[in-house]
């Protein structure tokens, strides 16, 4: 019987060969990351998925036994799959949605600026509280964006949060500042979208 090209013993050693060094180099590399701190993570960009991953985030936080909060700014108090879900994990999460739907909604930017800073105040109360383990801070980008909010304010609070306090911040054009500032930066790029095809927002997929 004719051994099939590329099964060849001498291919397979080679093969073992290269995942072991491959295995050698990541296990090095795993080691000498000994740092562990609170990360400061941006979900950004055109998109669709920053907040629903960083809800995902939040899953895997409260499944190993983490408290978790989320401040949302701009979006209204509509009921959306994400908060009934979680309620399940009962007082180990704190849902705080504060703002009174997206500008174009409001056309009242006084209004607007108000219950950012209402957001803003309840949200710096949670970065005082070493219980919270993460906390999610839904479309402060955009609140940035329009100057509701200065970045230098947000820093400042960011900067005073208990050490190994996780926080992710959402929304389109992140600041640079905030980018810099950030220990995880994550880019959602647009590529298709079925809103563009005519398909509403359906219930499970975008609420």
């Amino acid at each position: 019987m004719t051994e099939a090209p590329g099964t060849g013993t001498e291919e397979e050693r080679r093969h073992r060969d290269k995942m072991a060094h491959r295995k050698a180099v990541q296990d090095a590399e795993v080691a000498s990351k000994t740092q562990e701190k609170g990360l400061l993570i941006v979900h950004t960009g055109p998109g669709k998925g920053k907040s629903t991953a960083a809800f995902g985030l939040m899953l895997r936080s409260l499944g190993r036994g983490k408290r978790c909060a989320v401040v949302q700014f701009i979006k209204g108090a509509w009921s959306t799959g994400e908060r009934d879900a979680l309620t399940v994990f009962g007082d180990r999460i704190e849902w705080h949605t504060m703002g009174e739907g997206f500008t174009w909604e409001t056309q009242d930017k006084a209004r607007d600026i108000a219950a950012c800073r209402r957001a803003w105040d309840q949200a710096l109360s949670l970065l005082q509280r070493p219980d919270i383990d993460l906390l999610v801070l839904d479309e402060l980008n955009i609140a940035l964006r329009y100057d509701y909010l200065t970045l230098e304010e947000v820093l400042q609070g960011l900067s005073t949060r208990p050490h190994m306090q996780h926080v992710v911040i959402t929304g389109r054009n992140a600041k640079p500042g905030l980018i810099e500032a950030a220990d995880l930066v994550t880019e959602m790029t647009a590529v298709k979208h079925h809103f563009s095809a005519g398909v509403k927002a359906q219930e499970g997929i975008e609420f």
